[in-house]
């Protein structure tokens, strides 16, 4: 059945049709990732003039952009939701397929990844120099604005790069391992959706389909073997248990251990904790009970944290890696791209604004300001319910008062006593 004001699934003609345009679509990015992708022998600083310039450019770049727009619109086109989930599952599943047989595609990031694991697993901490000064045999594959910067990963993740190092004996096998890694985070995000629809009261196959079947997922997370997948994958998991059993200290230590090993794998994580809390409470939502169920929440985190680190050998020096996240300056980030636009009309007149840090700045303090704003909103939504509610309850009680009155108006008149004890 479909939910009041949901979506009407699609027809099997329209369902179907989307399903193998996107499949064509997935399988085009693959041919164009071997035409002129990120193999590990590819030329580094390629542009799309140079690629179009280049040996087979024409066709990588054919490929590239007609199966781009083949697997965005058959995405786009059921964006009121897929005719069920499990067709949904399947469609994800099918577009899959050929991304995992493709080259790192969007990035060289892959290449950071096994080389941070690479020091690591040579007894160099990752978080002290960059992968040059290490001595990475695979060097020439890793972006040069990465070369000499300290990972700006968590230890959970240093140490699954490291072990797919150790599993894949060299790069093409380490680069397979991580894939592997990143695609048991999708499975993991996948087998959350569902519970996390059904609390949020979201069709399934709705949900399903905008998340699993999303090209982000697949050109990022899968065939880019993003660790953005791993951390999704201990995001939802840990979300799914606070709120299947809310107000118990043995569930909460474990979803706050969950969201704090995604927190050890990508720092960004952390955003989505403060949204968990309110997830927590069990009962009224007041203070006293956000306090004391987030508690046990956040004693799980912290746990999760000292854990991983003293595990890894490194304690807390991925904290200071972090720092070194932004000594990179790349425009595909909108405050950075802002920045570097005016650094660019500021030289033309011959000045030097320095504006990319300010801007970032700036940035990181709206992102504050818009999520302080949007957990307030959700916790006046939350105590609108506890309202909702205890009005629901007076009503039930005024109109089984009623009731009973009637009634007893009613055995008076037909002469009827009541012996028992008196009513409420």
């Amino acid at each position: 059945m479909t939910a009041p004001g949901a979506p009407s699934p699609p027809g099997p003609p329209v369902a179907r049709f989307a399903r193998y345009a996107g499949l064509t679509g997935a399988a085009l990015l693959t041919v164009a990732g071997y035409l002129g992708g990120a193999l590990p022998d590819a030329p580094l600083g390629v542009t799309p003039v140079s690629i179009w310039q280049g040996q087979g450019g024409p066709a990588t770049l054919t490929c590239w952009l007609v199966g781009t727009v083949l697997l965005v619109g058959a995405w786009w086109s059921l964006r009121g939701g897929a005719p069920s989930a499990r067709w949904a599952y399947v469609t994800a599943g099918l577009w899959a397929l050929p991304l995992l047989a493709a080259p790192p595609l969007g990035s060289r990031d892959v290449y950071s990844y096994a080389c941070q694991g690479w020091t690591y697993a040579h007894g160099v901490d990752p978080y002290a120099v960059g992968v040059a000064a290490a001595g990475c045999p695979w060097l020439e594959t890793v972006a040069p604005i990465w070369r000499d910067t300290p990972a700006p990963y968590g230890p959970v993740f240093v140490l699954l790069a490291a072990l797919a190092v150790e599993l894949g004996g060299g790069l093409t096998g380490t680069v397979v391992a991580l894939r592997v890694i990143a695609v048991a985070g999708v499975l993991l995000a996948a087998f959350c959706v569902p519970g996390l629809a059904r609390a949020a009261g979201v069709p399934t196959r709705r949900a399903v389909w905008l998340l699993l079947a999303c090209p982000l997922v697949g050109v990022h997370l899968v065939a880019g073997a993003h660790n953005d997948a791993v951390m999704l994958g201990l995001l939802l998991c840990g979300l799914l248990v606070a709120i299947r059993r809310p107000g118990c200290p043995a569930a909460l230590l474990l979803a706050g251990a969950l969201l704090g090993l995604a927190v050890t794998v990508k720092a960004s994580a952390v955003v989505v904790v403060p949204f968990a809390v309110p997830a927590a409470v069990h009962g009224r939502y007041t203070v006293r009970a956000l306090l004391r169920d987030g508690g046990w929440l956040a004693g799980g985190l912290l746990a999760a944290l000292l854990v991983t680190s003293a595990l890894s050998g490194l304690g807390f020096g991925w904290v200071g890696g972090l720092t070194h996240s932004g000594d990179s300056e790349q425009w595909t980030s909108p405050p950075t791209a802002v920045g570097l636009v005016v650094d660019y009309a500021g030289a033309l007149v011959g000045r030097d604004p320095q504006a990319v840090p300010a801007l970032r700045t700036v940035a990181l303090l709206l992102l504050a300001g818009v999520l302080v704003v949007l957990w307030w909103r959700a916790w006046q939504v939350l105590r609108g319910f506890d309202d909702t509610r205890r009005a629901e309850r007076v009503e039930v009680a005024r109109v089984d008062a009623a009731r009973v009155d009637a009634a007893r108006v009613g055995w008076r008149a037909a002469g009827w006593r009541c012996t028992a004890p008196r009513w409420p």
